[in-house]
């Protein structure tokens, strides 16, 4: 019987695996690590490749670190999108969890450089103002929320934006009971004005 050798991985799946590790090094390195402290040198080492495979996939640490903010937030994006049905105490809890992981660490840390760096600014605005506007079109659809109604587009955006100041009070402490206290009374007031 003949020896069996395994079957090569295609260097297009290796290249996105690649990608895919240094994506998710990125968004861990800025989260604990903050912009200062996140080179792509650390990132590469993380993700378990050389400095120059990682340079390959992104040019500069800009590229690496754009690329991985809003990687990781369509995949949170895309997991909104598939949450069941569900009462708008749920819904208002899943959007709120968006701000108090690590990609909201992430994001923080990156729009802090933005506002030192030229470089960086207009791409982390870009990237922002567009991960804004797809997470305020699914909190709409979550929320089963008719934003012909005079008001509701703002308080959707008022959640969204209360979301981000609990995962922000969540920074330093942790904020768990103070939060479904808050969520809870959202879902409340949510219920009102959608209604």
């Amino acid at each position: 019987m003949g020896v069996v050798t395994p079957p090569k991985t295609p260097k297009q799946d290796r290249s996105r695996a690649t990608r895919l590790r240094l994506l998710e090094a990125a968004v861990a390195c800025l989260a604990e690590h903050g912009w200062a402290g996140s080179t792509v040198s650390v990132v590469a080492e993380r993700a378990g490749v050389s400095r120059g495979a990682a340079q390959h996939h992104f040019p500069t640490r800009e590229d690496l670190f754009t690329a991985a903010v809003e990687y990781v937030a369509e995949e949170r994006s895309a997991a909104l999108r598939t949450l069941p049905v569900q009462g708008r105490a749920e819904v208002v809890a899943a959007l709120v969890d968006l701000y108090t992981g690590p990609l909201f660490r992430a994001a923080l840390q990156l729009w802090v450089a933005a506002s030192n760096e030229e470089q960086l600014r207009p791409r982390v605005t870009e990237l922002e103002a567009r991960v804004g506007r797809e997470t305020h079109r699914i909190a709409v659809g979550l929320l089963g929320a008719d934003e012909e109604k005079p008001g509701v587009r703002e308080t959707v955006q008022g959640l969204l934006d209360m979301a981000r100041g609990l995962g922000l009070a969540n920074l330093l402490t942790d904020d768990a009971a103070r939060r479904r206290r808050v969520v809870t009374q959202w879902a409340a007031l949510l219920d009102g004005v959608l209604d």
